[in-house]
C-alpha cells in the first residue's frame, strides 16, 4: 500500500531543491535532494551500506520543517462551543481552508432542501454565524477563504457557492480553488481555519460530520498553513469570477 505523505516544506532553491515530507501513518519523515557524489566526501561517511544514497539539504530545512514529533507538538482537542468562541477572540484575521466535497451538516438543513428544490436558498441574514461574524468584520477584521471546488462542482460545493453572496455581505472574502490546480500544487487534504498567522484550528471530520477541532500552535505547523494559505490564497479566484464563468455557456 503506498505511503500517504504530506510535503511539509522545501529548502531554498528552484526546482529540484531539498524538500521534506511526512508518512501521516508511520511518522517516518522522507527527505530527497541532491546527490553527494564527491568520492573524498563519501568515504568519510560512517554506516553507509550498499544501496544508499546521501543527499544534501541546508540545515535551515530540518530545522524549520523537519516534524517536531509528539513530546514538543503543541495541539489539543477542543469541543465545538470553544471553537466558536475562537471567532470572537481572534484579533486581525481569520483564514479558512475548505477542503472536503460535502459537509454532512449541511444537509440537514431548510436551506439546504431550498436550495436543492429550487436551485437557490433563502438566507436568513442574522442566523448565529452572522451575529458572530458581523461584529468582526465591522471592526475591520479580516475573514477569508479559500474554497476547493471540484470539476464540475458538487451539489455541496454549489450550495457553498450560492451561500458565498450571504456571507460576502458581512464582509467575508470568499475565493475559490480548482481541484486539480490544487493537487498540481500539492496542497494537503487538511480543512482548518488559521487565527492571526499563530493558531491553527484543524477540523475533524467523521463520516463528513464534524466532530470537534484540534488545536495547534507549534512554530512549524503554524509556518507552514500560512505558507499553504499564501499559495491558495495567491491562485484562487473571487467566488462572484466563479460562479459567471460556471454560469457562462460553452
Amino acid at each position: 500500500m503506498a505511503r500517504r505523505l504530506r510535503f511539509n516544506g522545501t529548502g531554498s532553491g528552484g526546482t529540484g531543491c531539498p524538500s521534506v515530507h511526512e508518512d501521516l501513518d508511520s511518522r517516518e519523515v522522507i527527505v530527497h535532494g541532491p546527490p553527494l557524489t564527491d568520492p573524498d566526501d563519501i568515504a568519510q561517511l560512517r554506516h553507509l551500506s550498499e544501496g544508499e544514497v546521501a543527499v544534501v539539504v541546508p540545515r535551515e530545512l530540518l530545522v524549520d520543517w523537519a516534524p517536531k514529533g509528539d513530546a514538543t507538538r503543541q495541539a489539543r482537542i477542543i469541543g465545538l462551543d470553544e471553537f466558536e468562541n475562537l471567532f470572537r477572540t481572534f484579533q486581525h484575521t481569520a483564514w479558512r481552508l475548505e477542503t472536503r466535497r460535502r459537509y454532512a451538516s449541511d444537509e440537514v438543513t431548510d436551506t439546504y432542501r431550498q436550495f436543492l428544490e429550487t436551485g437557490a436558498a433563502q438566507w436568513d441574514p442574522d442566523d448565529p454565524y452572522c451575529e458572530l461574524i458581523r461584529p468582526q468584520t465591522a471592526q475591520g477584521k479580516r475573514v477569508e477563504r479559500v474554497r476547493i471546488v471540484d470539476e464540475p462542482p458538487t451539489t455541496g460545493q454549489l450550495y457553498l457557492l450560492d451561500n458565498a453572496r450571504r456571507n460576502s455581505a458581512l464582509g467575508e472574502d470568499i475565493r475559490i480553488l480548482r481541484r486539480s490546480d490544487a493537487e498540481r500544487m500539492q496542497l494537503p487534504a487538511d480543512d482548518y481555519w488559521l487565527f492571526d498567522s499563530r493558531l491553527i484550528a484543524r477540523l475533524r471530520f467523521d463520516d463528513d460530520q464534524l466532530v470537534d477541532v484540534e488545536l495547534i500552535t507549534e512554530p512549524a505547523e503554524v509556518v507552514r498553513c500560512s505558507a499553504i494559505r499564501d499559495a491558495a490564497w495567491h491562485h484562487a479566484v473571487p467566488y462572484e469570477r466563479f460562479a459567471a464563468e460556471l454560469n457562462s455557456p460553452e
